[in-house]
């Protein structure tokens, strides 16, 4: 694949002696940040009931079993979140020309801010319970695409939530043996698993850093800015640290098979996206993408179907055989549904689905029934984008187009979750964000998201004054109040989402 830089790019750079502001008071503002985000957790954190070892701990019983301690443990979750976002927006006021010299300190803020989260108790998310919960259903035999983990006894003990314990499996085939291989490791002991499933996703992050610079690379894009916009990126490092989702090591593998495949090694290119594919199927989206880079620039339409079908053949070829050797076949493909089941009002096709229904909920008509109309719509509408981008659009604009077509098929889904925003932060990082509204806009996701996670998922002790929904109120409250600070009040982050910049910044250049 040809490199070139998107249309859109600017074309005329900062100076090249630009100095930087001192870059490591950011990196250490967010560090102490993570750093109160790692002693938030151990008050508000996900812990089993299991998790008998941790409770015992004075300090740890007095964050959660006492309400002045869970307050202090929501209040410096918040803080110490809010404060991360705010260090990350300043690296990037701090930097001076993201030249060469510019790598070694990105690289520095994602070790000093995601080491402490590396050491946290899960946050903003129960997944990694339901990980263990699940290889314990492989352990025994049954089958996760049919039975949920409510087939293991005690599940409930280990902490996974009981609103997915009936549902079968969404993750792949590579996936599934690596839960079976973690809990017979561990024997099913849940710090332990948690602390193994964390190494998983350290490696997908690790192969995010090396792949990112190098896709930026070959679109003539800053590498240093995208590897900042992406894995310095607060989402990114709650995300796929703290929170330990599998997407980490998803996106991972997907980014270096995209790598390999536009640098004409198509073979090694697909099956790096398709042990992707065995994480998490969505990422199925890229090999068309990845069949039109096989067949080559200027390749006629009998050439580009016929790569798409031998893309196709050799991932599903592959799929098939783990299948087999597994005995689960094609499982995962009935389960892509189980996420696509719930909705969530702030994505747009969900809010839509809302008024939907309330509007004919009031007129006496089955409201709800519209509402799933609604959301089909969405889905269909993605597809329809997908398939547009599939056939329309340059050789050399690829990548963008998967993005755009990524884009479509999160964004017009009536349940977005934070870390389907951090599967797309790549792909635009790598081919190029504007300092207008392009990257105005991934500053309010960014903030929008670390508002919502901190004041969402919450393990507050249920037999005491102080409840949950205080707590959400307390972290909400602390969150939004910095997030308007940022935005509105303080001197060194407003300009950033209201200043017109008169010249872009140099990380979004071709470089030459």
């Amino acid at each position: 694949m040809t490199a070139q830089v998107p249309a859109t790019e600017p074309s005329s750079p900062k100076p090249e002696n630009a100095k930087a502001d001192h870059p490591n008071v950011a990196i250490l503002q967010g560090f102490i940040g993570s750093m109160l985000m790692l002693a938030g957790s151990l008050g508000v954190g996900w812990l089993s009931l299991s998790s008998y070892e941790l409770r015992r701990v004075s300090f740890i019983m007095w964050l959660r079993f006492e309400p002045v301690g869970a307050v202090l443990s929501v209040f410096l979750l918040a803080v110490g979140g809010m404060l991360l976002v705010r260090s990350w927006l300043r690296f990037g006021q701090r930097i001076g020309s993201w030249g060469p010299e510019s790598r070694p300190l990105v690289l520095k803020a994602v070790v000093a801010w995601g080491a402490p989260m590396a050491l946290a108790l899960p946050l903003f998310s129960r997944d990694v319970f339901a990980y263990i919960a699940q290889g314990l259903v492989m352990v025994s035999g049954l089958n996760p695409y049919k039975d949920g983990y409510s087939q293991i006894s005690n599940y409930l003990q280990l902490g996974a939530d009981d609103l997915w314990a009936q549902s079968p499996t969404p993750y792949g085939p590579i996936f599934l043996w690596l839960e079976e291989i973690v809990v017979r490791i561990t024997g099913g002991q849940t710090e332990f698993s948690i602390l193994l499933f964390r190494l998983i996703a350290l490696i997908g992050v690790a192969m995010c850093v090396y792949y990112v610079p190098k896709l930026a690379e070959l679109h003539g894009i800053n590498p240093n800015r995208a590897l900042w916009l992406t894995a310095a990126n607060p989402l990114f490092l709650t995300n796929f640290i703290a929170s330990i989702h599998n997407d980490a090591l998803m996106i991972g593998l997907a980014l270096a098979g995209l790598y390999y495949a536009a640098t004409k090694r198509a073979i090694r290119g697909i099956l790096l996206v398709t042990l992707s594919i065995g994480i998490k199927p969505i990422t199925l989206i890229f090999l068309p993408f990845v069949g039109l880079m096989w067949a080559g620039k200027g390749a006629s339409w009998p050439r580009k179907f016929l790569y798409w079908f031998l893309t196709a053949g050799l991932s599903l070829g592959l799929l098939a055989i783990l299948g087999v050797v597994n005995g689960l076949g094609f499982g995962w493909v009935g389960a892509l549904s189980t996420p696509g089941s719930v909705w969530i009002w702030y994505a747009p096709v969900g809010f839509l689905g809302l008024v939907v229904a309330t509007l004919g909920n009031a007129l006496g008509l089955p409201g709800w029934s519209f509402a799933d109309v609604v959301h089909l719509l969405g889905r269909l509408a993605s597809f329809a984008v997908v398939f547009w981008l599939m056939f329309v659009g340059d050789y050399s604009r690829l990548v963008r187009r998967l993005a755009l077509a990524f884009a479509a098929i999160v964004m017009l889904a009536p349940m977005i979750q934070s870390w389907y925003v951090v599967w797309l932060i790549p792909l635009f990082a790598v081919t190029g964000i504007r300092s207008d509204w392009q990257v105005k806009t991934l500053y309010l996701f960014v903030s929008f998201f670390m508002v919502y996670a901190i004041s969402d998922q919450l393990d507050i002790w249920p037999y005491f004054e102080f409840s949950l929904s205080a707590a959400r109120q307390i972290a909400a409250v602390t969150a939004v109040a910095f997030a308007l600070y940022l935005i509105f009040l303080d001197p060194k982050t407003k300009v950033l989402f209201r200043k017109k910049l008169t010249e872009p910044a140099p990380g979004e250049l071709r470089i030459h």
